[in-house]
């Protein structure tokens, strides 16, 4: 009465069973599992396997909180951008193609943030697929900053959809999103005005933006 995918990285140890199709249930739900010499063990912190162990913040990286069907997920997302030759290439891995094309044609538009020369790579870190749109916040401030070359903050993380007309749009269950990155010791959240709570959330500095220019610009304050 199911369909289940069976996902992930030949070159990984950790493998996604997904439902897709569920006859008496909610589709798109995931367990994580790890692969050992007795078999699969559930993992208990899944956020763990996407993000990245990095000493110190690195430019180029940005942690989102994704939702995989009903379950908060924080994955590192990483882009390189390096200086192009006449066709300069545009590359995602776990991310939607055509989507990066259109939010750096928003960043040169709505921020004056420039990538026509330039090689543009993105990838979702530990093998997940990562198909919302709320991603797109998260996406746009890893090119940004590899492109000047200044990490985020450490305990730094984004969510939220960007628009044609440069405007940040709310993610789904926002709330949840904000507390399971509470819960895992991030301090400084940069979401949607629409996604902001009506009560303070226990260790998160919340900054919450209408447009990707003015996200730009905490930024921008933030790494000053």
């Amino acid at each position: 009465d199911t369909v289940l995918y069976f996902e992930g990285d030949t070159h990984s140890p950790y493998r996604l069973v997904r439902a897709i199709k569920n006859r008496f249930g909610a589709v798109n739900e995931i367990g994580v599992f790890a692969m050992t010499d007795k078999g699969l063990k559930g993992v208990s912190n899944p956020s763990a396997i996407f993000l990245s162990q990095h000493a110190e913040p690195v430019p180029g990286s940005c942690v989102l909180v994704t939702l995989e069907g009903s379950r908060p997920l924080l994955v590192e997302v990483q882009a390189l951008v390096d200086s192009g030759g006449p066709s300069p290439r545009r590359l995602s891995v776990g991310l939607e193609r055509d989507r990066l094309a259109m939010l750096l044609a928003v960043l040169h538009r709505h921020a004056g943030v420039a990538c026509a020369d330039q090689d543009v790579f993105v990838n979702a870190v530990g093998g997940v697929r990562i198909s919302e749109p709320a991603a797109d916040l998260a996406v746009m401030l890893a090119i940004t900053s590899s492109l000047r070359g200044k990490p985020l903050p450490k305990g730094f993380f984004a969510f939220g959809e960007v628009g044609l007309a440069g405007e940040v749009r709310p993610a789904p269950r926002g709330q949840e999103r904000l507390r399971e990155a509470a819960k895992l010791g991030f301090t400084q959240a940069l979401i949607p005005k629409s996604n902001a709570p009506k009560k303070p959330i226990d260790g998160l500095t919340i900054h919450a933006v209408d447009r990707i220019d003015e996200a730009l610009a905490v930024v921008r304050g933030l790494v000053s």
